[in-house]
């Protein structure tokens, strides 16, 4: 079993939980910051199909707020059968984003509306904040019901990065290990 880990668009952050998570995870694999159409949700998808492309035998995917949006744009066409994916706090694209973040014109420019409400054809898992900035609860709740997956209330935990006080996210394992042993 390799789990795959899937940053947002601010991709690897030496403290964040998946990177943390990832270093812990022997064989674990965590989809490469691109260098080119940074903010193109279709590069960055592209990106995760060839991660996933890489990997011999079952995956989990462990995505981390628009990680999870490229998640569920992959699976509108998906090249492999996934074990499942644990979507924790997924970004809110759909409204602007907070200063420090991509615009909501550049995010519509570079194909990240509508946000994919299909249902997914894995098991998921979607990690909801109840004060995350970029996201509030009950749009996740619904994306999670059209997304046909298990809404875990991770409770008062703001958007689960760095200055949300998550390094470690200790949460994160169990899930992981439930889809896992699915």
């Amino acid at each position: 079993m390799t789990v795959l880990f899937v940053p947002g668009l601010r991709d690897h952050v030496a403290e964040h939980w998946q990177t943390l998570l990832a270093a812990e995870i022997p064989g674990s694999v965590t989809v490469e910051p691109l260098t080119e159409d940074r903010l193109s949700r279709k590069a960055r998808v592209d990106a995760l199909d060839a991660a996933l492309t890489s990997i011999d035998g079952d995956v989990v995917i462990a995505a981390h707020s628009a990680g999870a949006l490229m998640v569920a744009n992959w699976a509108l066409a998906p090249t492999r059968r996934i074990r499942g994916a644990l979507l924790a706090t997924p970004a809110d694209v759909e409204n602007p984003l907070p200063a420090g973040y991509p615009s909501f014109d550049d995010l519509a420019a570079n194909g990240w509306m509508p946000i994919p409400r299909k249902l997914l054809p894995f098991r998921a898992i979607v990690a909801a904040s109840r004060n995350d900035p970029l996201a509030q609860f009950e749009k996740v709740a619904g994306l999670a019901r059209a997304w046909g997956a298990e809404l875990h209330d991770a409770g008062d935990v703001g958007h689960l990065n760095p200055a949300a006080g998550y390094g470690r996210w200790d949460g994160a394992m169990p899930l992981l290990e439930r889809l896992a042993a699915a």
